[in-house]
């Protein structure tokens, strides 16, 4: 179980990231957190990765307080941040340097031949489509088998096809683990055809306003009503949390747009 208890992040001077944050996520759960810029989602997403220390509040994985980078949490980050000194296969290994070389070697092989990359372990990441190198980011990630797998916005400079594309790749390597992802998004189709529950955040200060259940089955239909109800509901929620308390905030949100 991954806890986030009463989790706090102020920056000087007196700057609130995010306040008051508790959720429970159960092992094997992927949970899309959705909100407007600058409501603290990336900040969230470091804490949790121990990149950041928290102001006030814990996050725990199986009772063990994280407060460094930890072995059981991976993180994929927007852009994939290949090294450029590396072919794909080192890439993909790179976390697996304590094993066994044939171990290493077995294990990146049959990591790259399930995402549809065999024979792109000689390549260089400058060789690479975007997708392509996205997908060594993630597998890079999940080779190394964490518990938890932390992804900020992955897939955002992407085309749509290419986007729904590793949506099943991603999907598939979790099936075969069930590691416990996290996913930072602002696409809405993104979040409800990937989680199991939908955390929308709202700003200033980053906090959670709503937490709905995406009970789907899957693989899921995107052109299903219970699909298209999903997102609606979602974006209902995402308009709800940029109301603001007053007229003079509420001004800032003029046409209620959330992106």
């Amino acid at each position: 179980m991954l806890q986030l208890e009463s989790l706090s992040k102020i920056f000087a001077p007196d700057i609130p990231a995010v306040t008051g944050v508790s959720l429970d996520v159960a092992p094997g759960e992927i949970v899309a957190i959705v909100g407007s810029s600058g409501c603290g989602k990336t900040t969230l997403l470091r804490l949790i990765a121990g990149l950041d220390a928290p102001t006030r509040g814990t996050v725990s994985l199986e009772g063990e307080t994280i407060r460094a980078p930890h072995p059981a949490i991976g993180v994929v980050f927007q852009e994939p941040r290949l090294l450029p000194w590396l072919n794909v296969a080192q890439n993909v290994g790179f976390g697996l340097m304590d094993h066994a070389a044939a171990e290493r070697y077995d294990r990146v092989d049959a990591a790259l031949l399930r995402v549809g990359l065999a024979g792109y372990g000689a390549r260089w990441p400058r060789e690479l489509s975007g997708g392509q190198a996205q997908r060594v980011s993630i597998l890079r990630a999940l080779v190394t088998e964490p518990k938890v797998l932390l992804m900020d916005e992955p897939f955002s400079a992407l085309d749509a096809l290419t986007r729904a594309s590793l949506h099943d790749h991603l999907l598939g390597l979790w099936e075969a683990q069930r590691p416990t992802l996290i996913v930072v998004t602002h696409d809405v189709e993104e979040a409800v055809a990937l989680a199991d529950r939908a955390v929308v955040m709202q700003p200033r200060p980053g906090r959670v306003f709503a937490d709905i259940p995406l009970d789907l089955p899957r693989p899921r239909d995107r052109l299903s009503p219970a699909f298209t109800e999903a997102k609606r509901v979602i974006l209902a929620a995402l308009d709800g949390s940029l109301e603001a308390p007053n007229a003079r905030e509420k001004a800032k949100y003029a046409g209620g747009a959330w992106w």
